[in-house]
């Protein structure tokens, strides 16, 4: 199969990307490469894909839609889309607002425009969030609930893409499956999650701010468990275009955040320096997946619990920075 994967220089779009072309698959990557985090990081990533075998990577901004239809133009032959891309944080939407509506929103514009007019695409899987979820209380989230209860704008641009999925699906038969992420985490993962940032902060002896005492809980869920929903899903497309899936993809466990923390110290080597604060208006309080649906359709069973993937993590945490300290 030839797929689109958008954001390949991305956490998720590099490891979906690595392991479409490990069974074989041609991939089309896509990035603008950003700075919202550290570039040497995803240029990184993107030179370990290179090299292989059915790549080829362009760089651009997928809310481009000009640049976006002549990318397409001799690619005519794609069966697969994974939309990745998109101005990822929840609380960096309070510092640039206008960055989401414009790659969250107009990109999947440009994307489900691009998608709509090739002629042997069987299946668009994109990249949702379980922050659709909102100021919601019922655990654990399923996707029959409301999500009209946002407690920030990146969930609010989410659910319009998700949203405008459902318009494309009804007006052109597009094939869809939107893919609510948790808490994902894993080695070459991103610099701006918790579990992220407090492993610097504790390997360098630097405090970190735990919200409401650590008490918060996540549904973390590890990047090979990930990719082998998204793999799963996009090789199941909806036997129905015009009714698209929305599905989550979770670990299907809740931990507090001090867990997550006590791992990482167990893993380090060394005790964090801990400051509390109030949780933040953006921050919800728990999140849990029910993950039923998806595993009815793609036999979807996470193995990977917090206990082994901090560990792994970390062992690439302490591999990538002794890298970055040789490059000065």
């Amino acid at each position: 199969m030839k797929v689109l994967v958008t954001g390949c220089a991305g956490f998720i779009g590099y490891h979906v990307a690595d392991a479409l072309l490990a069974r074989g698959d041609e991939v089309v990557g896509l990035d603008s490469l950003n700075a919202y985090y550290d570039v040497r990081l995803k240029q990184a990533r993107l030179d370990r894909l290179r090299p292989r075998c059915g790549f080829a990577f362009h760089h651009l901004d997928v809310a481009d839609k000009d640049a976006v239809a002549a990318l397409l133009a001799p690619h005519s032959d794609l069966e697969g889309i994974v939309h990745l891309a998109a101005q990822a944080g929840v609380r960096h939407s309070l510092v640039d607002p206008y960055a989401y509506v414009q790659a969250n929103v107009m990109g999947h514009l440009v994307v489900l425009e691009a998608a709509r007019r090739l002629p042997r695409l069987r299946h668009l899987v994109y990249a949702s969030t379980s922050s659709v979820y909102g100021a919601n209380t019922e655990m654990p989230f399923r996707e029959t609930d409301r999500v009209d209860q946002p407690v920030s704008l990146y969930a609010a641009t989410k659910r319009a893409d998700e949203l405008m999925s459902q318009a494309y699906a009804h007006l052109f038969g597009l094939p869809q499956t939107g893919l609510r992420f948790f808490t994902v985490y894993g080695p070459w993962g991103r610099p701006d999650m918790a579990y992220f940032s407090f492993a610097v902060a504790i390997e360098d002896g630097e405090p970190i701010t735990l919200y409401d005492a650590g008490r918060l809980r996540r549904d973390f869920t590890y990047i090979d468990d990930i990719v082998a929903g998204i793999v799963g899903s996009l090789d199941r497309p909806p036997d129905d275009p015009r009714r698209p899936r929305l599905l989550n993809i979770g670990n299907h466990r809740v931990e507090q955040v001090s867990e997550l923390v006590r791992l990482l110290e167990e893993a380090l080597g060394r005790k964090a320096v801990i400051r509390s604060a109030a949780r933040p208006s953006v921050d919800v309080e728990a999140t849990f997946a029910s993950v039923e649906a998806i595993a009815a359709l793609t036999g979807f069973a996470p193995t990977t619990p917090l206990s082994v993937g901090i560990p792994r993590f970390v062992a690439w945490f302490r591999a990538w920075r002794g890298g970055m300290a040789e490059l000065g």
